[in-house]
C-alpha cells in the first residue's frame, strides 16, 4: 500500500465521490459570462482565481468533509470564500459594470446603506455567526439545498465585508487609506465571534458534524477547538496584511492617508441622485 493510500480509501468510504453538477454549472457559467463581458485581462484573471478557489473548497472531497465532519475545514474553506474569493471578485469587474448594475434606485438606496462601515460590520457579524450557528451548521450537513444556500450567503457576507474596503461600487461612501486600514484591522476583531466559544468549550456543539476520527483523526472536541484557532489566525494574519498594505501603498504612492477619493463614477451617481431627488420633489408638489 502506498502512502496515503489508506487515508484515500477511507475518504471515499466515508464521503462518496458526489460531482455536485449544479454548483459546477453556475461557476463554470459565472466564468464564461465574465470572459465574454469583461475585456480587461487582469480582471479575468482575478476572476478565474477566485471562481478555482471557490470550486476547490466546495466541490469533493473539501467541500464534502466542510459540510458534515470536521468544523476546523468548514472554518478554512469560509476564510477562503470571504477573504480571497469575495474580494476576487469584486475586484474583478469593471466600475462602468459595477455602475449599471447598482444604478436602478431600489438597488442604489439598499447599496449605499449596507455599504457604510458601520452598517456592513455589523450584518457582517450577525449574519456570519447565524451561518456557524449550530442548527444552520447541522442543517448544511443534512440537507445539498441547506449547504447551497449557506455557501451563497457566505459569498454576500463577504462581498459585504469588502465593499467599504475596497471602494469599487460607485455612489458609496468611499474611506480614505487610512480609514479603509482601520476598517480591515477591526473587521478582523469582531468576524471571528464564534471562536473563543469553540475553543473553550468543554463538548462539542455540532451533533451532525462526525466521522472526524476516521478521516482528520482528531477528537470532535479538539477539530471544534481547532477551528477556534484557525477561525483568528486565518482571519487576522491575512486581514491585517491587506490594512497595511493599503496603508503604506499610500504613503508610497504620495496620496494623504486622511484624504477620500473622488472618482467621476461617484460624482455621476451623485447628480442622479440629485436628478431623482428632484422629480419627486416636483411629483409630490403637483397640483391634484
Amino acid at each position: 500500500m502506498r502512502l496515503g493510500e489508506g487515508y484515500v480509501l477511507d475518504v471515499a468510504a466515508i464521503l462518496p465521490f458526489h460531482l455536485h453538477p449544479v454548483l459546477l454549472v453556475v461557476v463554470l457559467a459565472a466564468g464564461a459570462t465574465h470572459h465574454v463581458f469583461v475585456p480587461s485581462a487582469r480582471q479575468r484573471r482575478l476572476a478565474r482565481y477566485g471562481l478555482l478557489a471557490l470550486l476547490v473548497v466546495t466541490m469533493w472531497p473539501i467541500g464534502d468533509i466542510a459540510a458534515s465532519v470536521s468544523l476546523s475545514v468548514a472554518t478554512m474553506q469560509r476564510l477562503v470564500i470571504m477573504l480571497l474569493v469575495a474580494p476576487f471578485l469584486l475586484l474583478s469587474m469593471p466600475t462602468d459594470l459595477l455602475g449599471r448594475l447598482t444604478r436602478p434606485a431600489p438597488a442604489d438606496f439598499f447599496i449605499r446603506r449596507l455599504a457604510e462601515p458601520g452598517v456592513a460590520l455589523v450584518i457582517v457579524t450577525v449574519v456570519g455567526t447565524l451561518t456557524l450557528a449550530s442548527p444552520v451548521v447541522d442543517w448544511g450537513a443534512r440537507s445539498s439545498v441547506g449547504r447551497g444556500l449557506i455557501i451563497l450567503t457566505v459569498l454576500l457576507v463577504g462581498f459585504l465585508l469588502w465593499i467599504p474596503a475596497l471602494a469599487v461600487l460607485p455612489g458609496t461612501h468611499h474611506l480614505s487609506p487610512a480609514a479603509r486600514a482601520g476598517y480591515i484591522f477591526a473587521s478582523a476583531l469582531v468576524v471571528t465571534s464564534l471562536s473563543f466559544v469553540w475553543i473553550f468549550s468543554q463538548h462539542p456543539l455540532y451533533p451532525a458534524l462526525h466521522h472526524q476520527e476516521a478521516l482528520l483523526h482528531l477528537s470532535p472536541l479538539f477539530d471544534q477547538q481547532l477551528a477556534g484557532f484557525i477561525a483568528k489566525l486565518g482571519c487576522y494574519i491575512p486581514m491585517w496584511w491587506v490594512a497595511f498594505v493599503i496603508f503604506f501603498h499610500a504613503e508610497d504612492k504620495g496620496t494623504p492617508i486622511e484624504e477620500t477619493p473622488l472618482h467621476w463614477a461617484d460624482v455621476e451617481r451623485e447628480l442622479l441622485r440629485i436628478d431623482r431627488q428632484r422629480a419627486r420633489t416636483l411629483r409630490n408638489h403637483r397640483p391634484t
